[in-house]
């Protein structure tokens, strides 16, 4: 496989990554049935949205910039404020003991994770500077959300574990 192709197949790659963590993010928000649940797992379904988008427009600039296409704004997701704001003991207490709660934030890590893992060989691999930079950047921006998942699982999976009578041990 040529370069190119190995790039679009990369962004195709990419792009399908962030299709299914849209589904399951916003199945998630449709069937949670506490708010704090909701709001989070929504937050996530539009942020896949975003990077859908983002991914969309670097594979039509490819054809016509070539690796420029990959020298773009790189705007990191604002993730600080929005985590302090979910990430309240409203939504410990919500999802206290809460075995669907505890579930989807695994399955979010691990969609998470499989996704910077997917980017950070992608870089590694990448032959063009511009190629790697970028691909190493979606890996931290898919770090950001993992890093945000697993802080709540976490801070719930104690709550879960005692109220399911594994605690104390």
């Amino acid at each position: 496989m040529d370069a190119r192709a190995e790039i679009l197949d990369i962004l195709k790659k990419a792009f399908q990554i962030e299709v299914d963590g849209y589904t399951f993010y916003s199945m998630t928000a449709e069937r949670a049935t506490k708010p704090a649940v909701q709001e989070l797992f929504a937050k996530l379904a539009r942020d896949e949205v975003e990077h859908q988008r983002y991914l969309k427009g670097v594979m039509k600039n490819f054809d016509a910039e070539g690796l420029a296409a990959f020298v773009v704004q790189r705007r990191a997701p604002e993730l600080k404020a929005f985590s302090d704001a979910v990430f309240s003991d409203k939504f410990r207490q919500q999802a206290a003991g809460a075995v669907f709660e505890v579930g989807v934030l695994s399955v979010g890590m691990t969609l998470e994770n499989n996704a910077v893992n997917f980017f950070t060989r992608a870089a590694e691999g990448a032959r063009e500077k511009e190629v790697r930079d970028f691909y190493a950047f979606l890996a931290e921006w898919e770090r950001q959300h993992f890093d945000a998942l697993q802080q709540l699982y976490n801070s719930v999976r104690a709550d879960f574990w005692e109220a399911s009578g594994f605690a104390p041990f």
